[in-house]
């Protein structure tokens, strides 16, 4: 009788303690993912400044190539429709690499599916030699 009750309180204690433990992780996990969304938010907001500046930066480096083609010569409309040209294109070029990129991207990953039929068949034939 004395080791049933033994046995009994070393469980409920083993259970009291497990509790008590993984309501402690549950704790850490939440302290942690805070931080992280906060950390996130800091980087997002510095992503965002550094994209305000570089459009900044792009104008300024337009405005000077505008400036140094009428300063060779040619003047400020063709410079603008020039540099302006030159911007489009890299823009476009841009566009469609994204483009090809998230294509590439939506496709299901055919590795994967391809392994995982492979591994189901190898179970199946398996589970028929058994």
């Amino acid at each position: 009788m004395r080791t049933e009750q033994s046995t009994l309180s070393l469980i409920s204690d083993v259970l009291r303690l497990s509790s008590g433990l993984i309501q402690k992780e549950i704790k850490l996990a939440k302290a942690e993912l805070g931080e992280n969304i906060n950390r996130a938010g800091v980087a997002i907001g510095l992503l965002v400044g550094a994209a305000i500046l570089a459009m900044i930066a792009l104008n300024l480096i337009a405005g000077t190539l505008v400036a140094a083609l009428a300063t060779a010569g040619i003047s400020v409309v063709w410079s603008s429709l020039i540099v302006a040209s030159f911007f489009a294109v890299f823009a476009l070029i841009m566009v469609l690499k994204a483009q090809s990129d998230l294509k590439m991207a939506s496709r299901a990953p055919s590795r994967t599916a391809a392994r995982i039929r492979r591994d189901a068949n190898a179970l199946k034939e398996a589970a028929h030699e058994k």
